[in-house]
């Protein structure tokens, strides 16, 4: 199961939207990065929603495997992590791939879906407000942490920690763009209009 968790999550969604449906090549476009907020940055708000979903469904099909198959032996969060690491170190794109967040965000969703509501809608709101998908992405990694404390569930929360500290490490790069005021943005959100319009 883990292997398969691993190859679900090694799918380089990004990439093949990008070369099949826009001839791109995302390695070459933006921060050469082939995840959901890449995408958003180069080739615009539909192709990032479907890349969004299916990074998102990596994560929660693998995640599912033990329930699918009546294993009770494993947590299914153990599993779950192998998609991450594949799409993080994905064996179809020479080890490379995206920041994890809509893999870790699927995780979550198929293990405790009250608390994927919440972070989703943290996630969502930041962005809108922010249109910065790495500060989005930041913050509610940080905010995980903190949120799975109320759910009395000490796997849940060792593995929040884990994952929101790859996340963050994962955009050290965006933290200082974000810093020096010079991110990227995603093509819509309050500020994107205000800078916009300025």
């Amino acid at each position: 199961m883990f292997i398969v968790a691993y190859l679900l999550g090694s799918i380089p969604s990004g990439a093949l939207i990008a070369r099949q449906f826009y001839h791109v090549d995302l390695h070459k476009e933006g921060s050469g990065n082939v995840g959901t907020t890449n995408t958003f940055r180069v080739l615009g708000t539909k192709a990032g929603i479907v890349v969004l979903i299916l990074d998102l469904l990596k994560g929660t099909l693998a995640t599912l495997q033990p329930i699918i198959f009546h294993v009770t032996t494993i947590n299914p969060l153990i599993i779950g992590l192998g998609a991450i690491l594949g799409h993080t170190f994905s064996v179809f794109d020479h080890f490379r791939g995206g920041k994890a967040v809509a893999t870790s965000a699927g995780l979550l969703l198929a293990y405790n879906p009250s608390y994927f509501a919440i972070e989703a809608t943290i996630f969502v709101t930041l962005i809108l407000l922010s249109s910065m998908v790495s500060f989005a992405s930041v913050i509610a990694a940080a905010l995980a942490v903190v949120i799975s404390l109320f759910y009395h569930d000490i796997f849940l929360t060792v593995i929040a920690i884990g994952l929101s500290s790859f996340i963050i490490y994962r955009h050290k790069d965006n933290i200082k763009r974000i810093l020096a005021g010079n991110e990227n943005l995603v093509p819509f959100g309050l500020y994107y209009h205000l800078r916009k319009n300025k």
